[in-house]
């Protein structure tokens, strides 16, 4: 695998699976899986939006993710996965991606097919090397991020009131992790597409979760089986071209929450 465009899917995938694994373990134990799922369809609106508007896709994946990512934190402690109003952010937004896509099939131009298909299911094997520069850069600043606050962020996750009585900023905290979180999204979806973000957001994560009860392990496993994911799932792609790349490597994130499953199932 010498080719350009594998090492360019390598490295960018890698980035990704990094900031994925961190945010993952995070998002998975502050029980707000659905806000991620609800941001993979406000990545899948923005790129269609930005492309009505006529300007940079990334432009538009980054700041709808970012935006409601941070919106999110406005529900406060009512953010978690079985919550009505993130269903209702959910519909509300999948309705307008709705509505852009049809604009954006009336339109002219023969691209309008692939921009669609590239959001929805990513195009790892399409990333240029400045991309790939722009992935491992955004990695990297979603990794400081996520270092700087991960103590009292899981403080407030463990024990929301006893941090908020002793002074810990809940509602920021909260903030700050969401926004992280929609920025990974938005640089997630390049990758795998907003169709399967979760599952390289949640999987690796969950897997994770079951097999320690330890926050360094957990975050330090999270990491490992996404990069996994990552690395196994464009290996698979690159065998097989039949094969969507991002379809592999959800695929075996899925794989290793099954045997996680399995593992703890026995204890």
């Amino acid at each position: 695998m010498t080719q350009e465009f594998v090492r360019n899917a390598l490295i960018g995938g890698s980035a990704t699976a990094l900031a994925s694994g961190f945010v993952g373990y995070f998002l998975v134990l502050r029980a707000q899986v659905f806000a991620g799922d609800a941001l993979s369809h406000v990545a899948f609106t923005g790129t269609l939006a930005a492309a009505l508007a006529g300007v940079d896709l990334r432009l538009g994946l980054f700041a709808a993710t970012v935006l409601v990512g941070v919106a999110f934190s406005a529900l406060g402690g009512r953010v978690r996965e079985d919550d009505a109003p993130i269903g209702v952010v959910f519909v509300w937004v999948l309705g307008l991606g709705v509505l852009f896509l049809d604009l954006f099939n009336r339109g002219a131009g023969g691209s309008n097919g692939v921009i669609a298909s590239r959001t929805l299911f990513g195009s790892i094997f399409s990333l240029t090397a400045a991309q790939t520069e722009v992935a491992a850069v955004i990695a990297v600043g979603i990794v400081g991020g996520m270092v700087a606050i991960a103590r009292p962020l899981l403080f407030i996750t463990a024990a929301p009131a006893t941090a908020a009585a002793r002074g810990v900023r809940v509602g920021l905290l909260g903030a700050a992790f969401l926004g992280l979180l929609g920025i990974d999204a938005g640089e997630a979806t390049q990758a795998v597409g907003a169709l399967l973000l979760l599952g390289l957001l949640a999987a690796p994560a969950g897997a994770a979760a079951r097999l320690t009860a330890s926050p360094a392990v957990g975050v330090a496993l999270s990491t490992g089986f996404a990069l996994a994911s990552v690395w196994i799932g464009i290996t698979i792609a690159y065998l097989d071209s039949s094969l969507p790349p991002s379809s592999a490597i959800v695929s075996v994130a899925v794989a290793l929450y099954a045997a996680a499953f399995l593992v703890t199932a026995r204890r």
